[in-house]
């Protein structure tokens, strides 16, 4: 039996001859918590329309729970959407708002009464229940939108950008409430963003996503760590991308020449020699050393310390190469070197350690 709570197989959407999703195929476990990523225009809010029956695939089929929901209008589907601008009711209080789908449904007062005080309290909302939307902050007002989706008990809740319109301090607070939220609750969530910080703090599973097509889907770990492509590991987080091509190959042991040096590194794909590949460095693995420091640069790159930001735990350096590249290394404060002081123009060398970088076939940007 299949703990997939949705299946799409291969679903397209085409709208006047023009490819909005091609060909898509995902499956969404039961109780996970999972993103959809990507650039806007990408197909995110498509694709959770499609799940949602506000639109029709124009090929493929969709499963809800096992069944075939092709054609099957959004409130017989049993998932709820939380949008983006809430859409709560201004002349309802809280209560009202989070009560409108049981009493539409003709529930019984006691019934409607006794689950909307339950998933108030789940939210933490229940001193609130009298008060009108405008009365509420924005994280509140959230709040009020996923508890009159929950309410209803839906196998799956689909959130469009809720978080979108909130300050930074609140959005971080809301990322670890609406996490903690989805865990005590059991339901499956799908969340759509375009932030990738987001994705990666709050999901089980992250869908990244570019022009219409599913990129990669995997843990935040491995889209982060292991991005499939250059699409992927430029989008996910900063990157510094080496061009380079491939010298020697033994095994899983490839020896490459990046900017006349050559490298011995690892990894789990196959290459042959003379293939161009890219090597992906991510800043905080990049090493900046000051000329005193470094007795042997054979492994080194030379450049200039181009700009210095302190961000308090950290200090962000972008260093001009030899070679005119610019590249990011993120340094941290530790007992070491707990001073970590550079400045504009200073000469240094940049590395990073073998096995800390990503080998990717050679795509044109």
């Amino acid at each position: 039996m299949t703990n997939n709570i949705i299946e799409l197989r291969d679903v397209s959407k085409s709208i006047n001859d023009h490819s909005i999703l091609s060909d898509l195929n995902l499956e969404v476990r039961n109780g996970e918590f999972l993103t959809l990523l990507g650039p806007s225009g990408c197909g995110k809010t498509t694709l959770l329309r499609l799940i949602s029956g506000f639109e029709d695939p124009t090929t493929g089929t969709i499963f809800i729970n096992g069944k075939d929901v092709n054609g099957l209008p959004p409130h017989l589907r049993h998932v709820h959407t939380v949008f983006q601008s809430y859409a709560l009711f201004p002349h309802m209080t809280v209560f009202e708002n989070v009560a409108f789908g049981l009493r539409c449904q003709k529930l019984p007062k006691d019934e409607i009464n006794q689950r909307v005080a339950e998933v108030l309290k789940t939210v933490k909302l229940e001193k609130y229940a009298k008060r009108k939307p405008d009365q509420l902050s924005g994280g509140q007002q959230q709040r009020v939108a996923i508890a009159r989706a929950v309410v209803n008990r839906p196998l799956v809740l689909l959130l469009d950008e809720p978080l979108s319109s909130l300050d930074y301090r609140l959005r971080k607070t809301m990322q670890i409430e609406l996490k903690q939220l989805q865990r005590k609750l059991g339901i499956t969530f799908i969340f759509v963003t375009h932030d990738q910080e987001e994705a990666l703090s709050m999901s089980d599973r992250v869908v990244v996503m570019h022009e219409g097509c599913i990129e990669q889907i995997g843990t935040p770990r491995q889209v982060y760590e292991a991005p499939q492509n250059l699409t992927v590991a430029q989008f996910i987080g900063e990157a510094n991308i080496f061009d380079s091509e491939i010298v020697a190959v033994d095994g899983n042991q490839l020896t490459v020449n990046i900017q006349g040096k050559h490298r011995t590194i690892k990894s789990p794909r196959s290459f042959a020699v003379n293939q161009k590949v890219h090597i992906l460095v991510r800043p905080e693995d990049l090493r900046v050393w000051d000329h005193a420091e470094v007795e042997n640069s054979n492994n080194m790159y030379p450049g200039v310390v181009e700009e210095v930001i302190y961000k308090g735990t950290t200090v962000d350096l972008m260093v001009r190469l030899a070679n005119g590249q610019l590249v990011a290394a993120t340094e941290f404060f530790d007992e070491d070197d707990d001073r970590l002081e550079y400045a504009i123009g200073e000469p240094v060398f940049a590395t990073w350690l073998s096995g800390w970088e990503v080998v990717l076939p050679h795509e044109t940007p």
